[in-house]
């Protein structure tokens, strides 16, 4: 099935990235993974390419078994790291044969080694001019996905020319987008509100990543050009030493983060799971007792609730706090945080 079909549903998705593990244990613990995942019944999944497109022959594997397999819908990151036109028209007829129906359309990071990015001869240099290559070859058959960064792309000085260049994407024929991951949804709804301003009007995913390791999140924040609010930082750097408590800290902020998106419409929330399933599951579990989100029927009402033990520590208004209850409001729809006091 279609993603866009998906998405106009009128019901939030939820779903997960993979990446092609590099060993034998790697790829057992990937599918230990989607095993534990696929009992949360995922809207779709995604599977990257490694670094210049170097596992393009194990995304292909992984995201055919998926959907085979497990029966999850699955989309195949594709790049144009490291390949021509005739070699990319070739990875596109084995997705199409396979029947993968989602596509990730990117431009891709430099090869391990390079700082920039350069096309090869015969190749785009451009996400847009791949997007409109497989529209070309493939007009509807695919559904297209593309990037977009709520804090702009790392290589882009200018917010609004890389909006620009979202746009460009969006109109070669991007079904919908998802975002690069980000910490402070403020960014994310200023840059829909901007995105919808200049005419782009298909739905944007939010993409969220639990922090699970800080020296890790801080080299990913490096690469993509994300920032992390300083409360948060603070308060990771605070925990540092003690992995359980850093855990805690993302699954807490991460859960706040998806309450929000969800509550104030993003069409869907795409998890960056790293291939491990116990800060995805977590939230998950978090947003199911809260009546949240329902796989099996999210028009249910939101239900009135506490919740005890689920979330350790959170900010609130920029301040952090040891978190006793967590109700959301059934009427209201809004988020009330009975805190007692600081947490220390």
């Amino acid at each position: 099935m279609h993603i866009k079909n998906l998405l106009a549903r009128g019901r939030p998705t939820f779903s997960f990235e993979f990446f092609p593990p590099k060993s034998e244990d790697a790829a057992r613990q990937l599918e230990q993974t989607i095993a534990d995942l696929r009992e949360l019944t995922p809207s779709f999944v995604s599977v990257t390419y490694g670094a210049g497109g170097s596992t393009r022959e194990r995304t292909l594997e992984i995201v055919t078994r998926v959907k085979r397999e497990h029966g999850i819908e699955a989309m195949a990151h594709l790049t144009c790291v490291g390949s021509t036109r005739e070699e990319l028209g070739a990875v596109l007829a084995r997705i199409s044969d396979s029947g993968i129906e989602n596509v990730l359309a990117l431009r891709g990071d430099p090869p391990k080694g390079q700082t920039e990015f350069k096309a090869m001869e015969g190749g785009f240099s451009y996400a847009s001019e791949l997007v409109r290559f497989i529209r070309d070859r493939e007009n509807s058959a695919l559904c297209l996905g593309g990037a977009c960064y709520p804090e702009k792309h790392p290589e882009c000085g200018n917010p609004a020319v890389d909006l620009q260049n979202l746009k460009r994407k969006v109109d070669e024929g991007l079904d919908f987008v998802i975002t690069q991951l980000f910490f402070n949804n403020r960014h994310y709804f200023e840059f829909v509100e901007r995105a919808r301003r200049i005419g782009i009007q298909v739905p944007i995913v939010a993409g969220i990543m639990p922090i699970t390791n800080a020296s890790q999140i801080e080299r990913f924040m490096v690469g993509c050009g994300a920032t992390i609010p300083f409360e948060l930082a603070e308060e990771l750097d605070r925990r540092r030493g003690d992995p359980q408590a850093v855990m805690e800290l993302g699954i807490a902020h991460a859960t706040a983060q998806c309450i929000e998106l969800l509550d104030k419409g993003a069409p869907g929330i795409h998890f960056y799971t790293l291939n491990r399933s116990t800060a995805t599951r977590e939230i998950y579990a978090a947003l199911q007792i809260g009546g949240i989100h329902n796989p099996l029927n999210y028009a249910a009402p939101l239900i009135e609730g506490v919740f005890r033990d689920i979330l350790d520590e959170i900010f609130i208004f920029g301040g952090q706090y040891a978190l006793s209850t967590f109700i959301v409001s059934a009427t209201a729809r809004t988020l009330w945080f009975c805190c007692n006091q600081p947490a220390g």
